[in-house]
């Protein structure tokens, strides 16, 4: 993941919408670029207010919002009450494996499934913008604890 071309990237969805361009706005790209795994507005909100960040709770959810218009992350409900984000800029498109038990997200790639995706697609004359595949269980720990 290059930090520069997401820059980029933001910055070019910002002007074709004719958004206004902050530092508070590149001070979040920043963090959520610097984040692992899965977040909420409210985790990254805390996060930066703890490092000594100055952005409102509205400018986080706000510009989360942007950040996914433009592809650069991420939604997700798995199964709670909020929503969930992810770095979705030069990552590989995968799928999630959620327990509901401990709450543990798994990450899995596979090609199968994109290949039926393209078919399903194709048959029906349908262009995707995007696809999420969240298989809801228990983990093998879990399973190991009952």
């Amino acid at each position: 993941m290059n930090l520069q071309l997401a820059k980029e990237r933001f910055t070019q969805y910002l002007k074709s919408g004719n958004y206004r361009i902050t530092p508070e706005r590149f001070v979040i790209l920043d963090s959520v670029m610097q984040t692992d795994g899965h977040f909420d507005a409210d985790e990254l909100f805390s996060q930066m207010k703890t490092g000594g960040q100055k952005v409102s709770r509205a400018t986080v959810y706000n510009t989360l919002d942007l950040l996914q218009d433009c592809g650069l992350i991420s939604k997700y409900r798995f199964g709670e009450n909020h929503s969930r984000y992810e770095k979705a800029f030069g990552r590989p498109h995968h799928h999630h494996l959620i327990c509901l038990e401990c709450g543990d997200i798994i990450e899995f790639v596979s090609e199968k499934i994109e290949k039926v995706e393209r078919e399903v697609c194709t048959s029906n004359s349908f262009k995707a913008q995007t696809t999420t595949l969240q298989i809801f269980g228990t983990c093998a720990r879990c399973q190991k604890d009952e």
